[in-house]
């Protein structure tokens, strides 16, 4: 049997490229918080916008898709379900809802999990809705001529049951005995859940539903307001490649977990960039141009040039930009890096 022991993490050697995300992560995390309660207004429309491509975001990955347009409707609640792929599409739905709106009382054990899966798939497979696998499973790989080979093989349906309650059992552990950064112990605990493999269908999508629970658990909301799934399935050859390289001598518990765990604090900062990015977009007819320029380049963690903030701002022109940034400079509220056209710039 596999043993889920996340002991590692106690002694903080973490390599340094994952110690700069982390700090990065914490940074925007705070400048976040305080912009929440100033502007509840705009994190409502950014919520709004976020469910929509969340769903879509975590099916897509599994290759279910429909129109945009019925994705929305679907999403609002507007239209039932027309077929198999939309009635899975609705069960994503139902479920993400219930992580946004009870993670404060929901738990990561079996029951919670269970339940998120009926959930998922209560309307597109009821019959395999709430049930760990009955039959051993297999991770297929389609390479690019077409020939499938066997990429990983999950525990046995035997095993499944005792395997997710040593999985809750041992991330409580942690949480709370070794008091790992939830940062470093979410990806981890994902990673083995995917390897377990629990259920016929439906793991990929369980397992971002219960990303999102785990962040949320531990403080972190950047998935109510930017699609963290959304972000997995831009990169999803990134994905798949840190999962493949952590899954590697998984049942010999020899695995790697930092290139998942990798992957996980790349895509959360991403999460956070973006939500920089369309906090700037829509909040853009509340604030004037100056300010909203002054506020993209302080709250930007990383140096950030012209280009990019042209960029997040689309409707302010490069002139406009350029006057700011000299007069922030002379203001001293600002230093840059270089003096040619690849010029960036940040909080002095």
């Amino acid at each position: 049997m596999r043993r889920f022991d996340y002991s590692f993490l106690k002694n903080g050697s973490v390599p340094a490229d994952l110690t700069n995300l982390l700090t990065g992560i914490y940074s925007m995390k705070s400048l976040d918080e305080v912009r929440k309660t100033k502007y509840s207004p705009i994190y409502t429309e950014l919520e709004r916008i976020a469910k929509v491509q969340s769903v879509k975001g975590s099916n897509a990955i599994e290759g279910i898709l429909t129109t945009d347009e019925r994705i929305k409707a679907i999403v609002n609640q507007n239209s039932a379900p027309l077929n198999h792929n939309e009635q899975e599409i609705a069960g994503y739905r139902d479920a993400l809802s219930l992580v946004h709106t009870r993670h404060d009382i929901l738990h990561f054990n079996e029951s919670t999990i269970i339940d998120l899966h009926n959930i998922l798939l209560r309307e597109a497979k009821p019959e395999s809705a709430g049930h760990y696998k009955e039959s051993d499973n297999v991770i297929m790989e389609v390479r690019a001529d077409g020939t499938r080979r066997v990429r990983f093989q999950p525990i046995p349906a035997s095993e499944t049951k005792e395997a997710m309650e040593q999985l809750s059992l041992a991330y409580m552990e942690a949480r709370d005995q070794f008091h790992a950064n939830p940062l470093l112990l979410i990806p981890c605990v994902i990673l083995d859940f995917l390897c377990i493999h629990p259920f016929a269908d439906g793991n990929g999508r369980m397992s971002r539903l219960l990303t999102l629970l785990l962040l949320y658990k531990s403080g972190f909301d950047a998935g109510k307001y930017i699609s963290f799934e959304e972000q997995i399935n831009k990169e999803k050859g990134l994905y798949y490649e840190a999962l493949r390289k952590s899954s590697v001598d998984w049942h010999e518990n020899k695995n790697d977990y930092f290139y998942f765990v990798g992957n996980f604090l790349l895509t959360l900062f991403e999460c956070y960039r973006e939500l920089d990015k369309r906090f700037a977009t829509v909040n853009s007819g509340k604030v004037n141009k100056t300010s909203r320029i002054e506020a993209t380049v302080l709250n930007s963690i990383v140096p950030i040039s012209k280009k990019e903030i042209c960029d997040i701002l689309p409707d302010v022109s490069q002139t406009t930009v350029e006057y700011v940034l000299s007069k922030m400079l002379k203001e001293g509220k600002i230093a840059k890096l270089g003096n040619t056209v690849k010029t960036r710039y940040y909080r002095k």
